[in-house]
């Protein structure tokens, strides 16, 4: 017994050859599957390629010629429980994003009545027009799973974003999408489904100069792991990341990488300009900065045995940049202690507004930077809500932290 019907749509492009390994890894995983693809995806890959590796014929036409019969484009749409296109080129997302149906993809994809996942893959250039920025737009408010491409060497002989996503990103988008549809709706996946929500990870880097930095021991990976919980509780994901974060997980809305906290500021205020409903802020800023950054390399034999380095403080950004436009937006803000933790997160709480903060102390037994376990306080204006005192590693303890934030907010009317 398969785990789910996976139809696969395969677009034009040289990216087409990675949707055969795909076919492989979602077969491999024990899903059923068939494949599909418009006359420009047969000049890079063969139907019978894909015939053999699915075990199932290709829906190559509309009219019932070589490998499709005449009703294959609504057969296979009503047969999957998602459509998944990989390579995904401008011009097919821009025919769903307007509801033409003039080739067999195109015409599957009006047909199926289901989830539908997207992975991009086309010149940078292509990929940054505003036509297809706003068809993108377009599909992700229709609940259309937007995986965007990578960053790398296009076969145009440039190196930039838009490159297809890696076939493994697309088979766990796959995976997550039908044990979701499997398990039902419950009440914490209604709260967070559709949410615009915002997500800062890992460290800053405040330049000395060229080469040295000021930086923290944040990695990014409880950022990273709510981010991922989110998308997969159906939230429209931005996540805003600063250096050496952990790997971003698919499905997001957007990535921006940013270095300093001032970039990171700059992030937020543009994420909030375009409209958010939660913010969480998990990133470790930098609280000062250097004055005056060297463009080039300080050499130590300048500066004697002893070295005074000024610096001035960062941009405050839940003060600065968020408390000015907190109509309609909910706030999470987290607070890393080594002592008093309970008092000093409570303090932070209120000076900063916050709706709720997430107290933790990362020297702590049995707690830590980066993927180890750990233990936090979830506070809100009337004190404790939730705490685990057996560390969970932190993707267990995101999604406990997010079904607690749905369960509360629910509590004071926020659930619709």
């Amino acid at each position: 017994m398969p785990r789910g019907n996976v139809l696969l749509l395969v677009s034009g492009g040289i990216a087409a050859y990675k949707a055969c390994y795909l076919t492989r890894l979602l077969r491999q995983a024990g899903f059923a599957v068939k494949v599909a693809m418009t006359d420009a995806a047969q000049r890079f890959v063969t139907p019978m390629t894909f015939q053999v590796l699915s075990e199932h014929p290709v829906a190559s036409d509309l009219w019932g010629e070589g490998q499709s019969r005449a009703l294959d484009h609504v057969e296979y749409a009503r047969w999957a429980q998602v459509a998944v296109i990989a390579p995904a080129t401008a011009n097919l997302l821009a025919k769903l994003a307007h509801g033409i149906a003039d080739d067999i993809c195109s015409t599957l994809l009006l047909a199926h009545p289901g989830p539908v996942i997207a992975a991009p893959a086309m010149n940078d250039n292509m990929w940054e027009h505003p036509a297809t920025q706003a068809n993108l737009a377009v599909l992700r408010q229709r609940g259309v799973e937007i995986i965007e491409p990578g960053e790398g060497w296009l076969a145009c002989g440039v190196e930039s974003k838009g490159r297809l996503a890696e076939p493994e990103q697309v088979l766990a988008a796959v995976e997550r999408r039908l044990a979701a549809a499997a398990t039902g709706p419950d009440p914490v996946r209604r709260f967070w489904t559709g949410r615009r929500v915002t997500v800062t990870a890992g460290p800053t880097c405040e330049a000395i100069d060229a080469i040295r930095y000021l930086g923290n021991r944040s990695t990014g990976v409880m950022g990273a792991a709510l981010a991922q919980q989110l998308v997969a509780l159906g939230a429209r994901v931005n996540l805003i990341a600063g250096p050496g974060s952990a790997p971003p997980p698919a499905g997001l809305a957007a990535l921006e990488r940013v270095t300093s906290a001032a970039e990171m500021a700059a992030a937020v205020s543009a994420a909030l300009d375009r409209g958010c409903d939660w913010l969480f802020m998990a990133a470790a800023v930098a609280d000062y900065t250097p004055r005056r950054p060297l463009t080039g390399k300080l050499k130590k034999e300048t500066q004697g045995d002893t070295w005074t380095l000024e610096l001035v403080r960062t941009p405050d950004i839940l003060c600065d940049v968020v408390a000015p436009r907190r109509d309609g937006l909910t706030v999470v803000g987290f607070a890393l202690e080594t002592d008093d933790l309970l008092a000093n997160a409570t303090a932070k709480l209120a000076a900063k507004k916050l709706d709720w903060i997430v107290a933790n102390d990362p020297t702590a037994v049995g707690a830590g930077f980066g993927a180890r376990p750990h233990s936090v306080h979830l506070l809100g204006p009337a004190g404790e809500i939730w705490h685990n005192p057996q560390p969970l590693p932190k993707l267990e303890l995101a999604a406990e932290l997010l079904a607690r934030l749905a369960a509360v907010s629910a509590s004071f009317g926020d659930l619709a």
